[in-house]
């Protein structure tokens, strides 16, 4: 039986703006009275330096279009996105979309029907019997049950799947007359855009899939939302996740590696969704990395702000690229549920 490999992988991302001139240039406005001081420290402290847009406020304020403005404006940015990180993941794998047999999309920030999986297995060329799936509202944490599903099919039929996350959340900036909490301004200081491709072939050289694992506290379920509003979708985020995490992923994570014979110092390479520096904090301190242990999951947040779905794997594009590369790789990430998902790969030659 065939061991499913991430074979290669494809990132496309809209023009970024800095997190100053957001603030500067739209944000400082779009808060007002005791609310835009709270805001312009959450924006200061929330440790992204850039980000990227579809939609850039700074050019076009969506702010209060209607959801159905939002949702045709979604189709128009996230196709040709998407059909540009899936061109550079085939090409990295010396694919064509002609072999792919499994296509599964994972986007929370905009629905449509026909959706991407079908616009884009048309402009692509993907075969009439290519097999579709797509994921939503799973946010954050899509990635890893999507990499699962495209691993699952790799090893049962022995044929390449392609995975892609794409998310325009620039789409989804709430009316300045909205009800604005912290968790409001959190979202708006965090979120970026962007979509990364990953393909999954049985066997040969890139990073091994050897488990996806989850676990769900749905006790903690109104501590994450995404709720579908007449003005875009308004984020909920509660301010207790980092203590749901606390108490979740070192088991969580330490079972994944003990079901393998793996040690965590064994681990070189850590790709960490980093929904702010608070969860980021807390993981570190509760798998007692190493200083340097979430260096590219700060550094895909700084530069990249949270992508929701793409941003793990970004951040295991930029562990693959390093000097030298991570050997071996821990991906966690999280979301509505509270769900953890983690993901054990290792790379063959």
């Amino acid at each position: 039986m065939s061991v499913p490999v991430i074979a290669g992988l494809g990132t496309a991302q809209p023009p970024s703006a800095s997190q100053d001139e957001l603030w500067e240039g739209f944000f400082s406005r779009h808060f007002t009275g005791t609310t835009r001081a709270l805001a312009e420290r959450i924006f200061a402290n929330s440790g992204v330096t850039r980000r990227q847009a579809a939609v850039n406020p700074l050019l076009e304020d969506v702010s209060d279009w209607p959801t159905e403005r939002r949702m045709r404006r979604y189709q128009v940015e996230a196709l040709p996105l998407g059909k540009e990180a899936v061109g550079r993941a085939l090409t990295a794998a010396g694919l064509s979309a002609g072999d792919i047999g499994m296509f599964i999309v994972c986007s929370c920030t905009g629905y449509a029907t026909p959706g991407l999986d079908i616009l884009l297995a048309r402009d692509l060329g993907m075969a009439a019997d290519t097999q579709r799936m797509f994921i939503g509202h799973m946010g954050c944490y899509a990635a890893l049950p999507g990499l699962g599903a495209a691993s699952d099919f790799v090893t049962a039929r022995g044929r390449p799947a392609l995975l892609l996350c794409a998310e325009l959340t620039s789409l989804h900036i709430q009316p300045s007359s909205a009800r604005v909490d912290t968790q409001q301004i959190v979202s708006h200081a965090l979120f970026s855009d962007a979509a990364v491709a990953a393909v999954v072939v049985p066997g040969g050289p890139g990073y091994a899939v050897r488990e996806v694992t989850a676990v769900t506290d749905t006790s903690t379920a109104d501590h994450m939302t995404w709720d579908v509003t007449d003005a875009g979708f308004r984020m909920g985020l509660s301010s207790k996740v980092p203590q749901v995490l606390s108490r979740h992923v070192q088991r969580l994570v330490d079972d994944l590696l003990a079901r393998h014979g793996v040690a965590g110092s064994e681990v070189d390479g850590w790709a960490v969704h980093p929904g702010g520096p608070r969860i980021l904090n807390v993981v570190e301190r509760e798998l007692a990395l190493p200083p340097q242990g979430l260096a590219a999951s700060r550094a895909a947040l700084d530069e990249h702000g949270n992508c929701s779905s793409p941003t793990v794997l970004l951040i295991l594009d930029r562990l693959g690229r390093a000097t030298p590369a991570a050997r071996r790789i821990v991906m966690l990430a999280f979301g509505p549920g509270l769900t953890l998902y983690a993901a054990l790969l290792d790379r063959q030659d």
